[in-house]
């Protein structure tokens, strides 16, 4: 078991920090974040701590921080060579990390989303998944990435979530009008789309390819909604704002 630390105590680190409770760990979160930190404390295994003793207590830190708090505040504490640290921070690159966090050598960067707490979340993760696979990897698929720009794409389609949601609002709303019945058109709408994602099988390659066959049936409702949104851009749309984040994340420009 691990004594970990928390530094920052924002919504994706309450979500990890649910994630690996009542599992034997150590666990001490930064009072950045006060009210939060609050209420993880209320878990028998969580302490609150200031900063620089939280880092001479633990093993093992995770950086919550947001880009411009970490290079205000990771100077100025004091880490040790034997500290294992991941960062979760967009737009801190692992050379910066390494400047920041000496003389620490052991450390992993990941992307993890808020249902980190309940498990089944995709850790990608950049230079190894060492220190990741220990702490969540029984709960969760972790994907190691072969490049930094590899990870840093995983951030990037991390932003699709919000426009699957707004599209499934939109959808919503439109089925709601009809019905006249709010809660069930919502209800619907997940328990759709929960089933399609939920019949995907463990492993293997194309089974985004295989449903897209499966639901293409000339004529039918599902090409002809697509076909109508392809021929307006709307799929082109798409592909050019995850492009819009090759600068930002140090992707490799469009060809």
């Amino acid at each position: 078991m691990a004594c970990v630390g928390f530094l920052g105590t924002g919504k994706i680190a309450a979500a990890m920090v649910r994630g690996i409770t009542g599992q034997g760990h150590e666990i001490y979160v930064s009072k950045r974040g006060a009210d939060i930190a609050d209420d993880l404390a209320l878990f028998d295994d969580v302490q609150i701590f200031e900063n620089q003793d939280l880092l001479d207590k633990v093993d093992i830190v995770i950086l919550c921080l947001l880009k411009d708090v970490a290079h205000l505040i990771l100077p100025e504490l004091n880490f040790r060579k034997g500290h294992r640290v991941i960062s979760v921070m967009v737009d801190v690159s692992f050379s910066q990390l390494a400047k920041l966090c000496a003389p620490v050598q052991a450390i992993e960067i990941t992307i993890p989303l808020p249902f980190v707490a309940t498990g089944n979340c995709p850790l990608p993760c950049f230079p190894s998944n060492i220190i990741i696979s220990e702490l969540f990897g029984n709960n969760n698929p972790i994907f190691s990435t072969k490049t930094e720009a590899g990870l840093n794409a995983h951030f990037a389609v991390t932003a699709m979530a919000s426009v699957v949601f707004a599209q499934a609002e939109t959808v919503s709303k439109w089925l709601a009008n009809l019905t006249e019945d709010k809660v069930a058109a919502e209800q619907y709408i997940l328990a759709m789309l929960g089933g399609f994602l939920n019949a995907f099988p463990e492993g293997g390659e194309g089974h985004i390819n295989k449903s897209l066959i499966a639901l293409n049936t000339q004529g039918g409702l599902n090409q002809t909604l697509r076909e109508h949104m392809k021929v307006n851009g709307t799929l082109d749309d798409l592909e050019e704002g995850l492009n819009g984040f090759r600068k930002r994340l140090g992707l490799p420009p469009e060809l």
